[in-house]
């Protein structure tokens, strides 16, 4: 892999690990708010807000691509081989 083939794939990493978290709370919270709405407070509705949880997924996989600039660079300059012969 050439240097910019190592920090593309080290930032789509970041971004798949982040987002599949994002949506796994997402999923985890959405069902303990469903819980606590209709079981717990028996409230009629349960009002599921569309657009700021996409904003949050969309959040999510900015902040991780940022994050993710730095760690890039420095491996992209890494010898492959002198990393994995030293111990």
């Amino acid at each position: 892999m050439d240097r910019r083939q190592v920090r593309t794939m080290i930032r789509a990493e970041a971004v798949i690990i982040a987002l599949l978290g994002t949506l796994l709370g997402l999923a985890v919270g959405l069902l303990f708010g469903w819980a606590v709405v209709t079981r717990l407070l028996r409230l009629p509705a349960f009002a599921l807000p569309v657009a700021q949880l996409a904003g949050l997924v969309a959040a999510a996989a900015v902040a991780s691509l940022a994050a993710a600039v730095l760690p890039g660079r420095w491996a992209a300059r890494i010898d492959v081989l002198r990393a994995i012969s030293s111990e």
